[in-house]
């Protein structure tokens, strides 16, 4: 009798997955080769500022970069310490460096891992951000500072507060983080809050895909989406070009990846930083996609230190949109500080 051979044929659901997988493979190492050779990784960066740029080097941190003007003989310093995002900068303080230069000696930071500051491969993290703050204020300032922050940076300064409140004058944030309820905010601090981030860390920065992951994340469509969220009108001229050049540096994705991961959040940030601070503090919030704030009103309740005025409408990025209002809101806190 002749051998009969039985073929197994191929499922449909099976064939449909490998051409789904094939083709995401393919697409997948397109765009790492694209963003090895053909995205400019060197682009030619301007100041943030019009303003003279320094830079001291931190036995701790490594190169700090800041803006400053001292031009003002007196008047007691202000710090403006920007936010933390994928393309993030001194830039963003802009409006109130303007505002004030002249009249007091004013100081604009790039945080490690962002404009001119020092860009390695190292550990990212909440203790590096508030060694960076101190040791800027101790080593450049040197004497207590009106520090106002924004965002995520706001937690770095308020950390820094906390271990040295003799370094601060006063603290204002602007949209700061750490006021959800737990497991709200933006999709990083869900991470952090899950316990997810020491998985999920080292899964991004992988160094065969850590930068092309980067690129996809900071292509100009990308920038513009997501700055177009934080404000109510459109994006200020300049501002989304700036940042695609400031995400297209060497070493512009490791600390933005941490962030990412949710790395960058301390866990509790309200209960052990916020409450106990002993800094006169001003909150200055309204509406915003990236940071909730239903926690606030418990932490006015609980220490006596905080203040918060509510900017509306806005969407996290006051100081653009409301700065004259802005401004008359920090004259306010700064007059009735003792």
């Amino acid at each position: 009798m002749a051998e009969v051979r039985l073929q197994n044929k191929p499922q449909a659901g099976s064939t449909g997955f490998g051409l789904a997988a094939g083709f995401f493979l393919a697409a997948a190492g397109g765009w790492m080769l694209y963003s090895r050779y053909g995205v400019n990784h060197r682009l030619p960066m301007p100041d943030a500022l019009d303003a003279p740029r320094e830079e001291i080097e931190s036995m701790r941190i490594g190169r700090l970069s800041y803006y400053c003007d001292r031009s003002a003989e007196a008047g007691r310093p202000l710090v403006l310490v920007h936010s933390i995002n994928a393309a993030a900068s001194a830039y963003e303080m802009a409006p109130l460096f303007n505002a004030y230069r002249g009249s007091r000696p004013v100081y604009a930071l790039d945080w490690p891992g962002y404009g001119f500051s020092e860009r390695s491969r190292r550990i990212y993290s909440p203790q590096l951000y508030q060694d960076a703050l101190t040791d800027f204020l101790v080593e450049v300032v040197k004497q207590p500072a009106d520090v106002v922050a924004l965002s995520l940076g706001g937690e770095f300064a308020a950390l820094a507060a906390l271990a040295h409140p003799r370094l601060f004058h006063s603290l204002a944030l602007i949209s700061p983080t750490g006021l959800a309820w737990v497991g709200g905010g933006s999709s990083s601090q869900k991470v952090r809050a899950a316990g997810m981030s020491n998985s999920i860390h080292p899964l991004l920065s992988l160094r065969l895909w850590a930068r092309p992951l980067f690129d996809l994340i900071a292509t100009h469509s990308s920038i513009e989406y997501f700055l177009s969220k934080s404000f109510v009108g459109a994006i200020p001229p300049g501002m989304a070009e700036y940042a695609y050049c400031t995400a297209h540096q060497p070493g512009a994705e490791h600390a933005p990846l941490y962030f990412l991961s949710g790395k960058l959040f301390t866990a509790q940030v309200r209960a052990r930083v916020y409450e106990p601070l002993r800094v006169p503090a001003l909150a200055l919030y309204d509406r915003d996609p990236y940071s909730h704030f239903e926690t606030l009103p418990d932490l006015l309740l609980k220490n006596h230190h905080w203040q918060a005025v509510r900017m509306v409408p806005s969407l996290g990025l006051p100081h653009w949109e409301r700065t004259s209002d802005t401004l008359e809101v920090l004259e306010g806190f700064w007059k009735g500080v003792k």
